[in-house]
């Protein structure tokens, strides 16, 4: 992390409590990005095109549902807020490759037939996890290694090759 603070993009939101739908669906995207939780009905990412683009779609689909939101572009006041906003980031992350870690040993202890199934659902999270991973933790190493370990004993599966 740099000395000085980088920019965050943050949106600041306010939806109706009914229909609980659109909330519902709010909370789904967010965290599909992955996005750093700074108060109720406000939220943070690294600013950049894409993460600024994301938050815009989702202040719109706020107002649609008849609800109120407001975009800004910021930095924290000092680096070490900065620090504790990516590591909780980074901490989250880590969770979810700790996650990835698990299914795919599960799979290579388990019957071969399934393997290939769980590969293709394991490389989804994998995207998935990436695409929010903004603050890379250690454990994304161990899940790629893991990862990659499933794909080899996939491919010898369907060779019949000897483990």
């Amino acid at each position: 992390m740099s000395a000085s603070p980088g920019e965050w993009v943050l949106l600041s939101y306010r939806l109706p409590r009914e229909p609980s739908g659109p909330r519902t669906t709010l909370w789904r995207r967010l965290k599909r990005l992955g996005v750093a939780q700074l108060a109720d009905g406000v939220v943070a990412l690294p600013a950049d095109a894409r993460t600024r683009e994301q938050l815009e779609w989702l202040a719109d689909d706020v107002t649609e549902a008849s609800g109120t939101a407001g975009l800004w572009v910021a930095r924290p006041a000092t680096a070490a807020q900065e620090r504790e906003l990516a590591a909780g980031m980074a901490a989250a992350r880590a969770e979810e490759y700790r996650a990835l870690v698990v299914d795919c040993r599960e799979a290579l202890a388990g019957d071969p037939a399934g393997r290939t199934r769980v590969l293709r659902r394991c490389r989804a999270e994998w995207r998935a996890v990436g695409r929010r991973d903004f603050f890379p933790p250690a454990e994304r190493e161990e899940a790629a290694a893991v990862l990659r370990e499933l794909a080899a004993a996939v491919d010898r599966d369907a060779t019949g090759a000897p483990v």
